[in-house]
Parts: structure tokens; sequence; C-alpha cells
């Protein structure tokens, strides 16, 4: 797996030479392909060869395209991600409602502790202690939206001045970037798994090609909204989340990046589908972010 990040921001043509992605501008540099986890195409101004594409995906590099004011709006996700996928995708549009529903709690009860956790360690003790009970509060696929009060008192409690998470701004800005960047890890643990994103366990929204990285990603988020709060204005942001990534992680009492733990998460949670038991799901411990190491 490779382990580092391309940003490509300026004009210039990328291809595909010997096993090496080469950056043709002024001047041209190469990169092994094999050492590449993900590439950001932060440029309109870029092309690309076919054959680049190609190596990339069988490379299974997460490619990233920005628009014009470089904010990711697409990705470049393989047909199939593993030798049996047609039989996962049989698995998967078979998985058990109920299994799904507890998988389900359990994600959303996990979100909503680390919620819970942050704003204790932000000095809102009460509102802590709210979330807390939420979490405790959760069954029968949410039906009661435990997730959605939560959603309120926290975000209430980490905006201030009027703002919202709607309301645009420096830190919305941050947050909708980071979610991005963690969405497109988690499509491509999907896809590597053999999976469809389409399909989701609670997200079905039919407009949306990501349902299932929706779901998985929830109790990931807290390092997003860490990240973004301690963030100033003028911070480059852009390069702050893409770098969460390599955030060391602690999952499962070892110590890796947040990266593969998001692959061992993702895993986890298909063998908890598989065999109807939520207790094979492993989530993240800690994650460290570059000021805390």
């Amino acid at each position: 797996m490779g382990f580092r990040t391309v940003v490509i921001k300026s004009r210039v043509k990328l291809e595909h030479r010997l096993n090496y992605l080469v950056i043709r501008g002024e001047v041209e540099n190469k990169i092994f392909l094999n050492e590449i986890n993900t590439l950001i195409i932060q440029s309109t101004a870029v092309s690309l060869t076919a054959s680049l594409l190609n190596q990339l995906t069988k490379n299974n590099v997460k490619v990233i395209f920005c628009d014009e004011k470089c904010n990711p709006s697409s990705e470049l996700l393989p047909y199939y991600g593993a030798y049996n996928s047609s039989k996962r995708y049989l698995k998967q549009m078979g998985w058990n409602e109920k299994t799904k529903n507890d998988v389900w709690d359990a994600i959303i009860t996990q979100k909503i502790r680390f919620q819970a956790q942050h704003l204790c360690e932000l000095g809102f003790k009460q509102q802590s202690d709210m979330l807390y009970d939420y979490a405790n509060d959760i069954h029968a696929g949410d039906v009661s939206n435990r997730e959605g009060h939560a959603a309120k008192v926290y975000f209430n409690c980490l905006f201030q001045d009027g703002q919202s998470r709607g309301s645009g701004g420096f830190v919305n800005d941050c947050l909708n970037y980071g979610y991005t960047i963690l969405l497109s890890a988690f499509n491509r643990e999907i896809v590597s798994c053999g999976y469809l994103t389409q399909i989701g366990i609670w997200h079905k929204n039919e407009f949306n090609e990501f349902n299932l990285a929706c779901d998985f990603m929830e109790p990931f988020r807290i390092v997003v909204d860490k990240k973004a709060f301690a963030l100033k204005e003028g911070d480059d942001f852009k390069k702050e989340m893409i770098n969460l990534l390599n955030c060391k992680t602690k999952i499962d009492d070892k110590m890796t990046t947040l990266d593969i733990a998001i692959g061992q998460y993702t895993k986890s949670i298909f063998k908890a589908l598989e065999l109807c038991d939520v207790t094979k799901i492993v989530f993240p411990q800690q994650v460290f972010l570059t000021d805390e190491l």
C-alpha cells in the first residue's frame, strides 16, 4: 500500500512510464506508483493520459479531481475492486435488516460518544453529559433520531457568533473539504473489498453514489471536526486536511496511520454484517493530530 499523498496544483501533463507517475512541467519529476496512496488533481489545467488512469486504478490509488475553486468534485473508482466482486454484491443486497440496524446503531453510538468526549475536552460538561445520554438511548436503527439531536447540540457548542453548520465561512470550508477527503478514503476501501458504494445500510439517497461510505465514515468525522476548529483563518486548511490521513491512530490497541485504520475498521464492519455480529466492529480508540504529537 502506498504512503504518499501527491497534490498537483499547476499546469502540467501527467503520464505513465515504466510504473512511474511522470509529471511534465517546466521540469520533469517522477514518482513510483507503488508509493502513492492518494493523487489530488487540484488544478483544472492538468492533462492526463488514459494509460496513467488505468495504472492508477490497478494500483488502487485514490484519485480526487477538484473544480475551478480547488474543491473536490469527483473521484476515480474502479468497477471491480476484488476478484469475486459479483459474489459480494449479492451478499451486500442480502444483508439482514436487523443486522444492518444493529451495525448502524453501533456506528452512531460511537460517533456521538466521540462528540461528547470532544465537548467535554472543550469544557461543555452539561452538553457532553447530554450527548452521552443520547448515545445510551439508541436502538432499532436510531428511530428516535438521537444522531440528529446530538448533532444540533454538538455544533451549537462549537460554532460561535451566530454561525452554524450551514452558514459558510472558513470553518465550514474546512469541514466540507475534510469530509470529502474522508469520504474518498472510505470509497476506496469499500471498492477494494469488492462492495458497492451506492448501497448503504442507512443512507439510501438515490442520487448519492456513496451511501455506504457515508454510513461507515460517521465516527471518523470527529477527526476533521477537531482539526477544522483548531485552524485559524489564513491557514492552508487543504494541506492540513489531506495530511490527516497520515495521523497516528490507535485501533485494536495498536498504533498505525488513520488511512490504514480506516481500512481495518471498514473490513471489520463487513465481517460484522456477514456474521450478523456487531461485536466484530473495531472502532478507532484515539487519533493523534499533528499538534498533539
